[in-house]
């Protein structure tokens, strides 16, 4: 830790103690004149080409900062993307960026970590206002945003944190489960520390006995996130976690029964930071509820909602936040969900509008709708109407090839953290009397157990009737037991299914009293289309079923309710 902060501008320039470390790196410390050195030959390797644009992208923080300084100094325009996708890749080269660093096209990457051929190379220090980084992040009209960020707004972020917290951390190094590609980890784990003379490790510490293990022989802090934090339990290192100087989290709200297992049983009050890519840092908090803005950052309300107004954007106008914000007496404020349709899977930004428009470019997709299913995590539920021939594809190659070819589609752009883990086929949306999408009928259909529910292809409602189309799923876990040899559908799951779907459709809250005229005609094998009719008498409290397939009909009845 140094007195004063080292500028952003002056990270390759100013003078450090030669053997003050700068990086934990591949099993060992690399000191000042060894990152100097090699992000110098970097710079004289740049200036002689003429491309000007350079995506960026390293699986290790150290190579990035040495790539990083080195391409600033080089007078390039540096794109920092959230991963290395192919299909990232393709964007980045359509804009004209050259591709650097560790990228799933191009052969390994040296980054040259031990040269010092260049070490007297002179260098002036950057200026802070025309030095810029563009970052990527979820535009809420779908495709990604490019955000262009001064160097001085990151000085400034960087001076804000240090005076919050770096007496706090002191020499501590810094430790990390985040990635350095996106703002959070940037700031954090690159640019806080090396302009406060902290040592930063480079890999990401992902099991956190690993983490605890490297806190029990150096002092250390923790740069998080609630995917990370809330997967703790009692099993986990927190003798080694107490030796913390602090644990940092950020990308979304931590559930406060996380924070306050992680007080309860290591001693540490996580300190949580709210922000974005576009807004840089906003609040802070700590084991409470509300939200302490920054320094110098103000919240001003709109007709529309919340400006923000902030030092560390480029235009002093002010911003429009997603967020639903309520404001409390003292100043600080409550956080109520976003407004847009950007959500947080595992921490990773995620524009549901962008994940539908990427399936719509696909022929055999007439429509899609994405939605976010809340399980012991958030997973991303897909909803699909396919056109004749991607139906044609479904019914020849099976539902788990198709999943198989469009997860491999959006793999092209997303992480596979965020794919979608539930996807349905219909033939059209469910729309309400109103015209819009069920959005309720489409999470319920989305959450269904596909070991004891059928997939449902289709919905077809016309005032107290329903017809649904359904296929029965081959691995139902009815079938091995009756029977092995010969596998039929059991007659009380069939009237099950019908109670199911009754409830989902009509207002019926209480299972039925008693049963009508139960039919079985045929019975109802593993693979087997079908569909169910079904239709509310309200007057005389009956729910009539029918399952029928295109040449029999299999079982019909009527449930009484109270």
């Amino acid at each position: 830790m140094f007195d004063e902060l080292i500028p952003l501008s002056h990270c390759l320039t100013a003078p450090r103690p030669a053997t003050s470390p700068i990086a934990y790196h591949a099993g060992r410390y690399f000191d000042a004149d060894r990152f100097y050195g090699s992000a110098k030959s970097w710079v004289a390797k740049l200036r002689s080409q003429s491309l000007q644009r350079y995506a960026l992208f390293t699986e290790d923080a150290y190579p990035f900062a040495v790539m990083l300084f080195a391409l600033l100094h080089a007078g390039k325009e540096v794109f920092i993307p959230g991963n290395n996708r192919p299909g990232t890749a393709q964007q980045l080269q359509q804009l004209g960026c050259r591709l650097i660093g560790d990228w799933e096209t191009a052969a390994t990457f040296d980054y040259c970590l031990e040269s010092t051929g260049c070490s007297d190379l002179p260098l002036s220090p950057l200026d802070l206002v025309k030095t810029r980084l563009a970052l990527f992040t979820s535009g809420s009209t779908g495709l990604p945003k490019l955000v262009n960020k001064q160097l001085s707004q990151l000085q400034l972020e960087v001076e804000t944190l240090e005076n919050r917290w770096g007496r706090q951390l002191a020499d501590a190094e810094a430790l990390a489960t985040v990635s350095h590609q996106h703002i959070y980890g940037l700031l954090f784990r690159v640019l806080w520390p090396l302009s406060a003379g902290r040592c930063f490790h480079s890999n990401c510490y992902i099991n956190p006995e690993i983490l605890a293990k490297r806190a029990r022989h150096t002092a250390a802090y923790w740069i998080s996130s609630p995917a990370h934090l809330k997967r703790l339990d009692q099993a986990s290192p927190w003798d080694g976690l107490a030796r913390l100087c602090a644990v940092f989290s950020s990308g979304s709200a931590l559930q406060q029964e996380v924070a306050q297992q992680i007080l309860t049983c290591s001693g540490q009050p996580v300190i949580e930071i709210y922000g974005s890519t576009e807004s840089g840092g906003i609040a802070w908090r700590q084991q409470d509820s509300a939200w302490t803005l920054f320094e110098n950052v103000t919240l001003t309300q709109t007709d529309d909602g919340w400006e923000l107004y902030s030092p560390y954007l480029s235009e002093q106008t002010g911003l429009p936040l997603d967020d639903q914000i309520s404001l409390q007496d003292d100043g600080r404020f409550m956080l109520h969900g976003r407004q847009d349709r950007i959500v947080k899977i595992e921490e990773k930004r995620l524009s549901l509008t962008e994940l539908e428009q990427r399936l719509m470019t696909l022929p055999w997709v007439a429509e899609t709708s994405a939605l976010v299913l809340t399980k012991h995590r958030d997973i991303v539920g897909m909803v699909i109407v396919l056109t004749e021939d991607g139906m044609q594809s479904f019914k020849n190659k099976g539902r788990k090839s198709l999943i198989k070819q469009l997860r491999d589609t959006l793999y092209q752009y997303f992480d596979a953290v965020v794919l979608p883990r539930k996807w349905l086929f219909l033939e059209h949306m469910p729309l309400t009397s109103e015209g819009k999408i069920e959005q309720p009928v489409l999470k319920h259909l989305l959450d269904m157990d596909s070991r004891k529910f059928p997939y449902v292809l289709g919905i077809e409602k016309s005032g107290d009737s329903v017809e649904l189309k359904l296929n029965v799923p081959k691995d139902l876990i009815y079938f091995p037991d009756h029977f092995p040899t010969y596998p039929i559908l059991p007659g009380v799951v069939q009237i099950a299914w019908a109670e199911h779907f009754g409830k989902l459709f009509f207002a019926l809250d209480k299972p039925f009293l008693t049963m009508e005229v139960i039919k079985f005609v045929k019975v109802i094998q593993p693979g087997a289309d079908l569909k169910l009719m079904l239709n509310w008498k309200a007057s005389s409290r009956k729910l009539y079923f029918n399952f029928s397939s295109e040449a029999d009909a299999h079982s019909s009845g009527r449930m009484v309710y109270g």
